[in-house]
């Protein structure tokens, strides 16, 4: 760990944070990361519980971010597609360690819960 990291008044944790944070930009990510290059029509089928105006919304603030590249074809209708960035793809690690925490968590608090039953 870095000196930097150690002192919580120099922590950049909140910047990585408010950059990934909400319900649907990491499952984005993931999607792309995963399947590969999407239109629009696409993410809304593999994630049907995202809204039409969320899924612009978050797509916008990755892109402006650099996470993903949105390329429009000349086309008519236009075609739109969306990609992981190079830079983007530096999240993987770090989606990686945060879903092998989740996943830990998930077994803690059952086990934490079934203690609890167990008790009363």
């Amino acid at each position: 760990m870095s000196q930097n990291t150690k002192n919580p008044d120099n922590c950049n944790v909140n910047v990585a944070l408010d950059i990934i944070v909400g319900k649907w930009k990491s499952i984005i990510l993931l999607q792309l990361m995963f399947r590969g290059t999407k239109r629009f029509g696409e993410l809304r089928k593999l994630i049907p519980e995202i809204t039409h105006r969320m899924l612009t919304s978050q797509l916008r603030e990755l892109e402006e971010n650099d996470l993903i590249k949105r390329v429009v074809y000349p086309e008519i209708p236009p075609k739109v597609e969306y990609s992981v960035t190079e830079y983007g793809q530096t999240l993987m690690p770090i989606l990686n360690e945060m879903h092998k925490w989740g996943t830990a968590h998930q077994t803690h608090m059952a086990q934490k819960n079934g203690e609890l039953r167990n008790s009363l």
